[in-house]
């Protein structure tokens, strides 16, 4: 296959290069697609698709990583191939496998016409020199069934690959990935290497740190931290993702989720709570956050039944808190 220019932005489109030209613009973008990010995540998508490196993505569940490829993906107009990783994930699962349902199928036919095959062979040598003919034709491509990353070498019009959750999987699968991260191409021993068709993907990796990820995976990568969001950027988020909450009610429940977040508890909630929560008040027709309300809704947003057991009392004083904060 053609190798791709290590220096060629993906998606070289009119739309694409409006979109990076700079910052702002791509933040502004995001936006458009009611994603609300800080300059620090802009400009980490900004510097992958110029540098054409990969981003590994990390912080708390639920803070927008997984979507920020998704949005990624929809804003480019590109498609999205996720690999969701877990442990014992293996090259099978992640690059390629044999469809050996059809090598095993050919090879009964082949069983069949041996002797067509064989017909004006002189001597064992030769006769085995064309068994090995076909042999080579069971190992190639025609009968390869690609897996996500060998999929996004093969997106001819480039794509985004989302390999979520990489700190699920083992320290071995790494070195899996590092040969894609570096040079966007895969060995397979009975093929060779498979590099990009024409536009390398634009990857993202994400980890909610539940281990430590290498430092030769790290090194490949440009680094992304998503923390909790600030108050600002929260209501900016809700107000993004949830437009139909009144303006009041939505500053009084992102200040109680940012109360909650300061406790010391099992799960702190994440902005996918914060939205799904501002999503069930306005189902519900609240129009204010008061303690019997939060009582009957803290499901949504703590995961944990100590957690809600936790702050029972404590509810009319951090509704309290949370309506007076600025």
């Amino acid at each position: 296959m053609p190798e791709s220019s290590p220096t060629a932005p993906t998606a070289i489109t009119p739309e694409a290069e409006q979109l990076t030209a700079s910052v702002k613009a791509l933040q502004d973008a995001f936006e458009e697609h009611r994603y609300i990010c800080s300059d620090q995540i802009a400009t980490a998508v900004y510097l992958a698709y110029h540098l054409h490196k990969p981003i590994l993505i990390e912080g708390p569940p639920g803070v927008g990583k997984t979507e920020l490829a998704k949005t990624t993906a929809d804003m480019f107009n590109l498609d999205l191939i996720r690999l969701q990783c877990y442990e014992g994930l293996d090259e099978s699962k992640a690059i390629y496998e044999w469809k050996y349902g059809k090598q095993l199928l050919y090879t009964q036919v082949l069983k069949e016409t041996l002797e067509d095959v064989l017909q004006g062979a002189t001597g064992f040598a030769e006769s085995v020199g064309r068994l090995h003919e076909f042999g080579d034709i069971f190992f190639s491509e025609d009968f390869l069934e690609p897996r996500p990353l060998l999929k996004a070498l093969k997106a001819e019009d480039g794509c985004v690959l989302l390999i979520d959750e990489v700190d699920k999987s083992d320290h071995e699968f790494e070195s899996l990935l590092l040969e894609m991260l570096s040079d966007f191409q895969v060995s397979i021993p009975e093929i060779g290497t498979v590099k990009a068709v024409r536009e390398p993907p634009l990857v993202f990796l994400t980890s909610n740190n539940t281990r430590e990820i290498s430092d030769a995976l790290k090194r490949r990568c440009l680094h992304l931290y998503i923390p909790f969001p600030e108050p600002d950027l929260e209501q900016r988020i809700i107000e993004a993702r949830v437009p139909e909450i009144p303006p009041e009610l939505r500053k009084h429940l992102v200040g109680f989720i940012q109360e909650l977040r300061s406790m010391d508890l099992k799960k702190i909630p994440a902005i996918s709570e914060t939205i799904d929560w501002a999503r069930t008040l306005v189902l519900l027709h609240a129009d204010s956050l008061d303690p019997d309300l939060v009582r009957s809704t803290l499901n949504v947003i703590l995961k944990f039944q100590e957690d809600i057991d936790s702050i029972d009392n404590e509810i009319p004083a951090l509704t309290s808190r949370a309506a007076s904060r600025r």
